[in-house]
C-alpha cells in the first residue's frame, strides 16, 4: 500500500509494558511514507516506570515522527473539524480506554482524538491490551467490536496460565490492520494465539 500523502494518528496509552513494542511500529508508518501525528494519555505523559521514562518516550515519539505531540484535549478537539486523519490508531489501547471509549467518555488526548475520528467516519483501529479483557472489559470490547469503522489488531491471551483475563494484540500488525480498515475490512484472524509456554 502506498502510505505517501496520507496522515496516521498513532495514539499511546498507559499500557507502559508495551511501548517499547509500538514504537518500531509507528516508525513503519514514517519509513512507509506517512504522516504520522503523535497522540498520548496522560498516563504516557507523566508516568516514570521501570520500562521508561516519560520524558525519553515523548522526545522518541518527536524523533520518529518529526511532529509535535497531542497531549491535550484542547490539541485533540481540532482533529475532527479538520479531518486531518486518514487512519487513527492507539496503540497499546488499555482496558481503561477500552472501558471509556465503549461508554462515550471523553477525558483524555486520546478520548478526544478518537471521537474526532468516530465523528468523521473514518477507521478507528485498536490494540488491545488489558489484564481484564476476558474479566470486567470483555463487555466492553463486544461493544467495541460491533461498532462501525472501529478495528482490532489481532490479539490473544499473553499469559493464560498466571494472567487468563489478559488480552495483549499483536502489535507487529498494526499498519496491515490499518491498511484493511482503510479499504473497511477487519484484518482476519481476529482471534490469535499469542501466547508462548
Amino acid at each position: 500500500m502506498d502510505w505517501n500523502g496520507l496522515t496516521v494518528g498513532y495514539a499511546l496509552t498507559g499500557s507502559h509494558c508495551t511501548l517499547e513494542e509500538v514504537m518500531p511500529q509507528i516508525r513503519r508508518f514514517v519509513d512507509a511514507g506517512a504522516n504520522v501525528v503523535p497522540i498520548v494519555s496522560y498516563s504516557v505523559q507523566t508516568t516514570d516506570t521501570r520500562f521508561g521514562n516519560a520524558s525519553d518516550w515523548l522526545q522518541q515519539l518527536r524523533d520518529i515522527t518529526g511532529n509535535d505531540i497531542v497531549d491535550s484535549i484542547v490539541k485533540a478537539e481540532p482533529l475532527g473539524p479538520s479531518k486531518l486523519m486518514d487512519v487513527m490508531v492507539i496503540a497499546p489501547c488499555t482496558g481503561n480506554t477500552t472501558s471509556k471509549l465503549a461508554n462515550a467518555m471523553t477525558e483524555s488526548p486520546v478520548l478526544m482524538a478518537a471521537k474526532a475520528q468516530m465523528r468523521n467516519q473514518r477507521p478507528l483501529v485498536l490494540a488491545i491490551s488489558t489484564n481484564d479483557g476476558l474479566g470486567l472489559n470483555a463487555a466492553n470490547i463486544a461493544k467495541l467490536l460491533i461498532m462501525k469503522n472501529i478495528y482490532f489488531v489481532p490479539f490473544g491471551q499473553d499469559a493464560p496460565k498466571v494472567k487468563p483475563n489478559s488480552l495483549v494484540a499483536r502489535m507487529d500488525l498494526v499498519m496491515e490492520t490499518c491498511e484493511a480498515a482503510l479499504q473497511g475490512k477487519q484484518l482476519q484472524p481476529l482471534l490469535i494465539e499469542r501466547y508462548n509456554y
